[in-house]
């Protein structure tokens, strides 16, 4: 259940293993091989048989890809990794690419010879991103892996069991479920849609898997008919503790079925182009459209009793927090991040409830809290020195629900600077947490709130406000989020983080997060229709960071609130009690 702490490196990682790759594309005629980091079902976590990214260049973020070269390797990472990348990369062999400012395609045909050949793993890239690659000039060829070629002792696939997700969490069964969608089809015009994310296929028919850490799916594909029928490709050695929950609408076959059914499909087929692996859409010879997952949606509108689970999951999820909260105030110096994460996670099991972990724990202290998706190993393994700033973001797996909160802390008394980067992050999340839009309005259209006070002090953050959330499903969830690149309208039932932060290379981090649920607006002024947000997280703040003197006074009624409410809803024993009487006390 909980994370290792190595390194994860090996001694002939990077440069060895890119020689043996390049040796491939020699013995093949090919000009470059695209590395992502990314299996056939596009989830964010991979199992250990497809982290190819990681085994060949020693990076272990989360997104991010390599387009390795005859002469150059490009590793393409976002604003969370352009710090970790320079301490998990070897920099003389693999260049960092600033992505997505820098796009792959044209980096490609700056790159390639005028006549090359650069080959892909249709299994691991989308019909889009191939499609934004070749439009860029770049001719690509689809190929077998050529890291698998050369990954010696690569782990088995996942074999994890599949178990029922009963009707009393999901709040709906699968039968209507697929009745629903069918539906959605049928007005479409569609005769039947490629499922092939975990998670849209564990929703849909109430199960979870244990193929991977931290998300409860199962590695499967599916097929879903206008007829409300699916087919499902999945080992049959996963399902032997379901029963007979799936009924005979429900057809199973072997996963090298999956193929072979996909060219055999008639009339119209979706797919979507921006999640099914591209080999999906070259296999179909039926009519096929592209349109979304069918399933994304509908997952993201969370129905009254996944709110209602995930309400209870955070409750409990509180009370392992502030006991963590209580016991670190109470350490002595020497700590270290990884005593930090084993007590945040012992604190979790102690719930007796807890499945999983929903991510690695960071808990980046002083300059590591910079590197916004921070994960500590034993050579990273840093003290929390007095004075510092400890961030730590986490997250646990409950039957009824996910959670994932962060907050960020002082060790021993804050300077002022780090109590006013402390507060303008802080009044970015109060700012979300309050507002109220209009309906129809998407992420892009609200991000700026939580960034607003910051930007007035010249200051901003390289990653979104907000994703989504499932319901005892991937803590990191489409298709909404809060971020200037979200063009998805908020909707009813969409559980998102709200997480502004502030990082400081060498020197510290902020990061102040709670998990929160759309709804629609209590009535006021003229009663139109808009939206507002119910918080889910119910921690307390670090009151010793808080600058009361640059917060409004609606901001300091807002922190006072939120802490009187979390004294009233959580129920806590023996030392934390004095600890949170004291956490919650009014500004």
């Amino acid at each position: 259940m909980f994370q290792s702490f190595d390194d994860a490196t090996s001694p002939d990682q990077g440069p060895p293993r890119l020689a043996a790759l390049r040796a491939e594309l020699e013995k093949d005629g090919l000009d470059g091989f695209l590395i992502p980091r990314a299996d056939a079902h596009k989830g964010e976590y991979v199992a250990p048989a497809d982290d190819r990214l990681a085994w060949l260049t020693g990076f272990t973020g989360s997104a991010g890809f390599c387009a390795a070269l005859r002469d150059i390797a490009g590793i393409f990472i976002d604003g969370r990794y352009r710090v970790q990348v320079k301490t998990q990369v070897d920099t003389d062999h693999f260049t960092p690419v600033p992505w997505p400012d820098t796009k792959p395609g044209p980096w490609l045909k700056d790159h390639l010879p005028e006549t090359h050949k650069m080959a892909y793993d249709p299994w691991l890239h989308t019909s889009s991103e191939v499609e934004a690659i070749e439009m860029a000039g770049v001719s690509l060829v689809t190929s077998d892996n050529l890291v698998d070629r050369i990954w010696t002792h690569r782990p088995e696939p996942p074999m994890g069991k599949i178990m029922v997700h009963p009707l009393e969490l999901a709040g709906e069964s699968h039968i209507d479920k697929r009745a629903r969608l069918a539906k959605t089809l049928r007005e479409a015009g569609h005769d039947a849609a490629v499922l092939t994310l975990p998670d849209s296929i564990a929703w849909l028919l109430n199960i979870r898997g244990t193929d991977i850490p931290r998300n409860p799916v199962p590695h499967c594909f599916a097929i879903l008919h206008a007829n409300a029928s699916v087919d499902l490709f999945v080992a049959a050695a996963k399902l032997s503790d379901i029963g007979d929950h799936f009924s005979g609408d429900i057809r199973l076959h072997a996963p090298d079925g999956f193929l072979p059914a996909l060219a055999a499909l008639s009339g119209s087929v979706r797919i979507d182009k921006s999640s099914a692996p591209a080999i999906v859409a070259q296999t179909a010879t039926a009519q096929v459209a592209f349109d979304d997952d069918p399933c994304v949606l509908p997952k993201a509108r969370k129905n009254a009793t996944e709110i209602d689970g995930t309400r209870a999951a955070h409750i409990r999820d509180a009370h392992a927090m502030v006991n963590f909260l209580a016991w670190l105030d109470d350490q002595k110096p020497g700590l270290t991040e990884i005593e930090v994460v084993t007590a945040l996670e012992s604190f979790r099991a102690q719930t007796n409830a807890l499945r999983d972990i929903s991510f690695d724990t960071i808990a980046g202290a002083g300059p590591n809290g910079a590197i916004v998706h921070y994960r500590c190993t034993e050579r990273s393994n840093r003290v929390v020195q007095d004075g510092e700033l400890l961030l730590v973001d986490s997250g646990g797996q409950y039957v009824d629900g996910t959670t994932d909160i962060t907050r960020t802390v002082v060790m021993g008394s804050p300077t002022r600077e780090q109590q006013e980067c402390y507060t303008l992050v802080l009044q970015g999340m109060i700012a979300l947490s309050t507002a109220r839009f209009p309906r129809g309005l998407a992420g892009r259209d609200i991000d700026a709130l939580a960034r607003a006070a910051l930007w007035r002090h010249g200051f901003d953050y390289d990653h979104g406000t907000g994703h989504g959330v499932g319901a005892y499903l991937s803590v990191h969830e489409g298709p909404a989020r809060i971020s200037r690149l979200s063009e998805v309208p908020l909707e009813p039932g969409m559980i998102l983080s709200n997480e502004p932060g502030y990082y400081r290379e060498g020197a510290f981090g902020i990061r102040i997060e709670n998990l929160i649920v759309v709804q629609e607006a209590p009535a006021l002024g003229d009663n139109r229709d808009q939206l507002s947000f119910e918080t889910l997280t119910w921690v307390p703040l670090d009151r010793r960071l808080i600058a009361v003197d640059m917060l409004s006074p609606s901001e300091r009624i807002w922190i006072d609130d939120y802490h009187a409410q979390i004294a009233r809803k959580l129920d806590v024993q023996g030392k934390t009690t004095t600890w949170l009487a004291a956490a919650t006390s009014p500004l």
